[in-house]
């Protein structure tokens, strides 16, 4: 595939030179990828998802508290009362004691391993919305980088207009000092003239805009740009591209654990109609070595709560069946975002080949129209509308293999493929799952916690 650059020698036959250390499309996905803010963002929660697995295991567990206990009271004997029978004018007491408690769930109907099932298909859950955030990431940085590129040879083109109307002008006002034509001819060249240096300010704008949007996508403002490489490779089929899709897009997954998380938690609304049972170890010491100790169970039965129990129930039933509905309706979403993909990518290629052969015809009439006005059969304005239609034809072919290119990536994304790891990009990428397999089992603060430390160092590198 030609790149927006050759298509801009081909049609305005300028000549570029060649760029030395220049930024590719794959240095600018992976600057993204690196600096991507949202990137980090979401990564923090999928840690956060993390930690909530590892607080539902924690309350599988038991719960130790130690209270200590201290007391130190002097009593004034001197102003009379009981305390005068003692020998001194003071009196000191001094108390004190230790209680060591420990609970545990022994029984709650299966809802403290449910919470814990919750807790996982929820890291999966954000683990997918991740892969949805990468995607988009790349995808921006791919459209900015194309955008730069394409608003830079429109730039171009628009000079190279007005570099030509201004030839024309030069030689309108030849002419006219000869009597070949008339002032208004050469009125008509000067205007189409401002027009075309207006149309370059526009374009210097868009240039300027389209900087902006690198920077804030990629991390940094572009400098030197690399050609495009060849289109990505996707799907032979729009079929098989749903397919690939349906199977492996994040947001299928999410939409999948969510409805799972849905189902877990109509179980646990069920079972709280059952009884709780927790045991208890207790024991209280003394300073003076006095103690005592003891040990219990207790179970408690929901009997009457006012109907909140059976409308908590009813609410899980009916969240279940909108989760379901919204994987029925993720499916059908991400059908129809490949369709549109496949229908924008194929559909630019025929918009490519109508615009290209508008530009050979439109060369060949603007350099007959130019011919006959030497010839004095054309007017100065038919010139300048031969250069117009000329000048459009070329605008158009340009936009028209941006969109292309960028159509190919979208389609990537519609299909759930457009990460770091399907493009090869060759960069260390976030793992999902370094982080919580060191939190899973909800360690204390242990040596676990260097490791835990030095991931998040990692992670935030």
């Amino acid at each position: 595939m030609r790149t927006l650059l050759a298509a801009l020698v081909m049609t305005t036959a300028l000549v570029a030179a060649p760029i030395a250390q220049a930024e590719t499309l794959a240095d600018a996905l992976i600057s993204a990828y690196k600096t991507s803010n949202l990137l980090d963002q979401n990564e923090a929660v999928l840690r956060a998802a993390d930690e909530d697995a590892a607080v539902a295991l924690a309350n599988l567990r038991p719960v130790v508290n130690f209270v200590a206990q201290g007391s130190w009271t002097k009593f004034n004997n001197e102003t009379g009362g009981f305390l005068q029978q003692y020998p001194t004018p003071y009196y000191e007491n001094t108390e004190g004691t230790g209680q060591l408690t420990a609970s545990i769930l022994i029984y709650a109907g299966g809802r403290g391993k449910m919470a814990v099932e919750v807790a996982q298909e929820a890291v999966l859950a954000t683990r997918s919305s991740l892969v949805s955030v990468e995607q988009q990431v790349l995808l921006d940085a791919v459209s900015a980088y194309v955008d730069v590129r394409l608003q830079q040879a429109l730039l171009d083109l628009r000079n190279a207009s007005v570099d030509l109307i201004g030839q024309e002008l030069q030689a309108a006002q030849d002419r006219f000092e000869v009597g070949e034509i008339t002032l208004t001819d050469v009125s008509q060249a000067e205007a189409r003239l401002a027009s075309a240096q207006a149309s370059v300010s526009a374009a210097e704008g868009n240039v300027l805009v389209a900087r902006e949007r690198y920077k804030a996508t990629i991390g940094h403002y572009p400098d030197k740009m690399k050609g495009l490489p060849g289109i990505p490779k996707t799907s032979r089929s729009k079929d098989e591209a749903t397919q690939v899709a349906l199977a492996t897009h994040p947001f299928v997954e999410q939409s999948q654990h969510e409805a799972r998380i849905a189902e877990i938690q109509m179980q646990i609304a069920e079972a709280a109609f059952l009884p709780t049972v927790n045991g208890q170890a207790s024991g209280i010491y003394g300073y003076d070595g006095s103690g005592n100790h003891g040990v219990g169970l207790s179970l408690s039965q929901p009997v009457y709560q006012g109907g909140a129990l059976s409308a908590l129930y009813r609410q899980a039933i009916a969240r279940k069946a909108a989760a379901d509905a919204g994987v029925h309706q993720t499916v059908v979403t991400v059908a129809e975002n490949v369709g549109r993909a496949w229908a924008r990518l194929t559909s630019s290629g025929t918009l490519i080949a109508a615009n290209e052969a508008q530009v050979t015809a439109a060369q060949k009439a603007f350099d007959g129209v130019s011919e006959e006005a030497t010839l004095g059969a054309r007017t100065t304005l038919d010139v300048l509308n031969a250069q117009l239609e000329l000048q459009l034809a070329q605008a158009n072919t340009l936009e028209a293999r941006a969109e292309q290119y960028v159509a190919a990536y979208s389609l990537l994304s519609a299909m759930g493929l457009l990460t770091a790891d399907h493009l090869n990009l060759g960069i260390p990428t976030f793992d999902p799952e370094a982080y919580y397999n060191q939190v899973k089992n909800a360690p204390a603060t242990s040596p676990q916690g260097a490791k835990l430390d030095r991931i998040l160092k990692s992670v935030g590198n």
